[in-house]
């Protein structure tokens, strides 16, 4: 069973783009990571920028909308994740209990969707759904892979 840990840091969600990180705290974190690693349940992780360096695109009126980050509605943000293969929920959690958190940080722990967690019609309508996650990445060119607005017009091919 594939599950994310997703790291919520309390307060994170007003922290400056600049933001520095405590070098003793980002080592244990680094030996918990290698202990994931090295436990053979670690699949990737990782850390995220600030919601103030970030935008959401929201569809309420069912055009999009662009909002720049910080974002004062927020109550909780990530501020990283790690996604893990273990054979039960318990087990995802006792991961997540070994974490070297601090006390304004909170592990939520989620199971990932699986195509057989679906029925037949489901699974038929995302056919190729795991052929997109296993595609290698494209080399980057000037910092982008693909123009957005030309995604629905079947451009970048």
């Amino acid at each position: 069973m594939r599950f994310m840990m997703l790291m919520i840091p309390l307060g994170y969600e007003t922290a400056p783009p600049d933001v520095q990180l405590d070098p003793e705290r980002v080592a244990a974190m680094m030996r918990y990571n290698e202990a994931l690693k090295d436990a053979g349940v670690l699949i990737t992780l990782d850390g995220l920028h600030p919601p103030s360096m970030g935008a959401r695109v929201s569809f309420a009126t069912g055009a999009p909308i662009v909002t720049d980050g910080p974002f004062a509605e927020a109550k909780e943000v990530l501020g990283g994740y790690w996604m893990i293969e273990v054979a039960s929920r318990e087990e995802a959690i006792a991961w997540a209990k070994k974490c070297p958190a601090s006390a304004n940080e909170v592990i939520e722990i989620r199971q990932v969707q699986e195509m057989a967690d679906f029925p037949p019609e489901v699974q038929a309508a995302a056919a190729g759904f795991d052929d997109l996650k296993t595609q290698p990445r494209r080399p980057r060119i000037n910092s982008r892979l693909v123009n957005p607005s030309s995604i629905n017009k079947g451009e970048n091919q």
